[in-house]
């Protein structure tokens, strides 16, 4: 049975692997949506919990809902506000439901031991950035990994190969980020 908490603050994750994946909330092609059942699968047969947005729709909803049949454990972290936007995952084993965006990452990353992001949009790219940049600055040593079978980052990628180039950014920072197009890849990625 799962349940819904008000999260009054951060909570460091102990004990197994948590993959906090970063992916789209809003409508997208079937491929996309079957990419995340299959890393949602691979997630509960490594016996790891997934964090999530708190989402049960679009990819985010598909990844949780593959963990949860593959009887993995879900922590969904969502802003009160929403809720109703977003259909709160109320099968969540955890739902944790806060003020502000601010807090929302700040639970999914207490909760995480790596980072997945798989194709998305603004959002996944600023949930991605943030905790890349964290982590380049050694706030965290978690892994930060990018799933892209299909190419869906190609340009984004090549933009930030051209700020090496130019001395905006340094190698060792695209260093600490993992690129893969396989899921099995990003997952061994993720290892802690």
């Amino acid at each position: 049975m799962s349940s819904v908490e008000l999260a009054e603050g951060i909570v460091e994750h102990k004990g197994t692997a948590a993959v906090c994946v970063f992916c789209a909330s809003g409508p997208v092609p079937q491929h996309y949506l079957d990419l995340a059942a299959q890393v949602g699968t691979k997630i509960a047969k490594r016996g790891w919990t997934l964090v999530s947005g708190g989402g049960r729709v679009s990819m985010m909803g598909e990844v949780a809902r593959a963990v949860r049949a593959g009887d993995g454990r879900t922590v969904g972290v969502i802003p009160r506000a929403l809720v109703e936007r977003e259909v709160a995952d109320s099968d969540s084993d955890e739902l944790l439901v806060v003020d502000t965006m601010r807090e929302r990452k700040g639970l999914m990353d207490a909760h995480a031991t790596a980072f997945l992001a798989l194709p998305g949009g603004i959002g996944t790219c600023e949930e991605l950035f943030e905790i890349w940049t964290a982590r380049y600055l050694g706030m965290h040593r978690k892994p930060v990994v990018v799933l892209d079978p299909d190419g869906h980052y190609r340009g984004m990628l090549d933009w930030l190969h051209g700020l090496v180039d130019s001395g905006f950014a340094t190698q060792h920072s695209l260093d600490l980020l993992t690129v893969t197009t396989d899921v099995d890849e990003a997952l061994d990625a993720c290892a802690p």
